[in-house]
């Protein structure tokens, strides 16, 4: 089963996604107002219970950032072969990840449109699977890692380029353009390790692939994505893991193939889906 936010008649819900419409779902549980809210209490067992055998309630929506609220985001960066290489600044691939944060506002949803500012035309791709975090913990080892992961999404994790070099050693600025990226179409409970160890993540422009890799390629792993996170600081409920892209992203492209208005992305992800997304110039 599959979970979505979505709004219909100007309202927002979350509920089930069916292949003839949304079951919503936000009135079943008063105290969980959104599904992040839905998450942390570790109710998505639940939601599948109430979804089950009931007709879809609306079949006129838009889908909507599948986590509303949410409020935790580490991404980890330069995490596939070659990804180090792209650079060409001539270092050795480091022996720890690197990671950065990103913030809710800087995502939309599903079939919605990736905004390029008037600032900068280097608009940016990275297609990239997200882990959700369903139980909380500190110094997690790997071999209990996958047991904290709830559920799993697709993360289009749009960058302005040049605004990643405005600083010596940060890149949050490139990385929290309002609505650069993409987060969705959906959440899928995560249930057995395959659905990690043998997803292949393909990010399309315009119908042409420009990465395709598997996820057991992983420089950094997810088991130890969450053992070295959560060695620093305690993971909670609803936080969600960007856990790398592989390579091929515009920037690395000779010349750079940034997106233009027009321009639309897929980034598909074996066992989840399929993330879509136009482009748009920002409007006053």
């Amino acid at each position: 089963m599959k979970f979505a936010t979505f709004t219909s008649a100007g309202r927002q819900h979350y509920g089930a996604v069916t292949s003839e419409g949304m079951i919503a779902l936000d009135g079943e549980v008063p105290d969980w107002p959104t599904l992040w809210d839905a998450v942390r209490a570790g109710g998505l067992g639940r939601l599948e219970q109430a979804a089950q055998g009931r007709a879809p309630t609306h079949r006129d929506y838009a889908f909507d950032m599948v986590l509303p609220g949410l409020r935790r985001i580490l991404c980890v960066g330069v995490n596939f072969p070659n990804r180090n290489a792209e650079y060409k600044d001539g270092s050795a691939q480091p022996p720890h990840m690197s990671l950065f944060p990103r913030f809710a506002s800087g995502f939309t949803g599903h079939d919605q449109p990736l905004i390029r500012p008037p600032e900068s035309h280097q608009l940016d791709y990275e297609g990239e699977v997200a882990i959700v975090i369903g139980k909380g913990g500190r110094r997690i080892p790997q071999a209990q890692a996958y047991e904290h992961i709830a559920a799993l999404t697709i993360c289009n994790e749009g960058t302005i380029r040049d605004w990643v070099r405005h600083a010596k050693f940060n890149v949050t600025q490139g990385k929290n353009w309002d609505r650069s990226g993409a987060l969705g179409p959906w959440l899928v409970p995560f249930k057995q390790a395959q659905q990690l160890d043998g997803a292949r993540i393909v990010t399309r422009v315009n119908g042409e692939v420009r990465q395709d890799d598997t996820l057991d390629r992983m420089l950094f792993p997810i088991r130890q994505q969450i053992e070295y996170i959560s060695t620093f600081m305690a993971l909670e409920p609803g936080d969600v893991i960007v856990t790398g892209t592989p390579t091929g992203a515009g920037a690395r492209f000779d010349p750079p193939r940034f997106l233009a208005p027009g321009d639309v992305v897929e980034v598909e992800v074996t066992g989840i889906g399929t993330l879509r997304n136009p482009v748009a110039d920002e409007t006053p």
